[in-house]
């Protein structure tokens, strides 16, 4: 009895297994938001880590995360690290592009969950922005990583979701006329690709 039980046992996993090589490797989470300002009042929220922290939708899982910043304070290069309860977990966050106005791009570091980029668009329609929040996780061959890339969505979603409200209330409590002047040129790290 016991033989057939660990015999059952061993094809559910095999099955699991074969299952999971052909879930798909890539996962990708995407939110959107309209702004009342203009992208150039946008930019500098989501073009510093430090200002990231003012809108970020997981800053009230853990209010005693520590935090850590590296780099300059905005733009290619800055960098945070962070290190919080269960929620907010460890890991690590550098600004790898930075065009203005229009988008910037990071490299996150989650340690044994790998790693993954995020970037913030922003599109101009009139005195609005819409702002566009991705992350892209390449799961590769770890079979739970796979699985869990099915609810990814779900589960990154929507702290995106509240993420961009908190955003969109930040921006927009700032005064209309102290809105900024566009900003002039693209810049990208030395060592990050550009696409």
């Amino acid at each position: 009895m016991l033989k057939k039980l660990l015999g059952a046992l061993l094809i559910v996993v095999i099955v699991l297994l074969g299952v999971a090589f052909m879930l798909p490797r890539d996962a990708h989470v995407e939110r959107s938001i309209v702004v009342d300002r203009p992208a150039a009042a946008i930019f500098p929220l989501v073009n510093s880590l430090k200002r990231f922290n003012e809108w970020s939708p997981w800053s009230q899982y853990d209010p005693n995360v520590k935090m850590s910043f590296s780099g300059p304070d905005a733009g290619p290069g800055a960098s945070m690290h962070w290190a919080g309860n269960s929620k907010v977990g460890t890991g690590d966050q550098m600004i790898t592009e930075s065009i203005p106005d229009k988008r910037v791009s990071t490299d996150l570091n989650f340690g044994e969950m790998g790693t993954s980029k995020a970037s913030w668009l922003l599109s101009s329609e009139g005195s609005a922005t819409t702002v566009v929040w991705t992350l892209d996780a390449n799961l590769g061959n770890n079979p739970i990583g796979r699985y869990m890339g099915l609810f990814m969505d779900k589960m990154v979603g929507p702290d995106y979701e509240r993420g961009l409200a908190q955003l969109k209330a930040l921006a927009e409590k700032a005064p209309a006329a102290a809105d900024a002047q566009p900003a002039s040129a693209p810049t990208t790290s030395p060592n990050a690709p550009t696409s």
